[in-house]
């Protein structure tokens, strides 16, 4: 279960530092195997454990490619997708069409969430931020079912 925002430096060879606290838990769970794509919602990315990921292109195998929304996420989530392997130092390579994406430079956030990461520029993700946190005072959000039922 990944959890909490970490500030991380992208190299200059676009390599991403998975911080200590997860390493060992993705080694054991993937052997360090990690499959990174674009989050269509967002100008982030999506990075999960292989496992993970194998159940997301089992949901999407199952799409039609007749039915134009359900082949355009295919198109995207798959043709995005590019697979990784941690190296011993915990490092992986975002390809350049990735970062660009998620307008990466230098400062990235990552974050957790529950199954998987989102990859963030620090800028962006300090502007979803603010964003989320303005409609959570204006009450500009629908309150589904489950949101009524949550408590904290």
């Amino acid at each position: 279960m990944f959890r909490g925002a970490n500030a991380i430096n992208l190299d200059t060879k676009g390599r991403l530092a998975i911080p200590t606290k997860y390493r060992q838990p993705l080694l054991d769970d993937c052997n360090g195997q990690l499959v990174c794509t674009i989050d269509t919602q967002q100008s982030c990315l999506l990075l999960y454990p292989l496992p993970e990921w194998e159940e997301i292109e089992l949901k999407l195998s199952k799409f039609s490619s007749m039915v134009p929304a359900e082949r355009r996420m295919q198109r995207l989530l798959l043709g995005y997708a590019t697979e990784a392997e941690m190296d011993k130092n915990g490092r992986f390579v975002l390809p350049a069409p990735l970062r660009l994406h998620a307008g990466l430079e230098k400062e990235v956030m990552l974050v957790g969430q529950l199954n998987k990461f989102e990859v963030w520029s620090a800028d962006n993700w300090a502007g979803q931020i603010e964003h989320d946190m303005e409609a959570e005072r204006e009450g500009n959000f629908e309150l589904t079912e489950r949101l009524q039922d949550f408590s904290l």
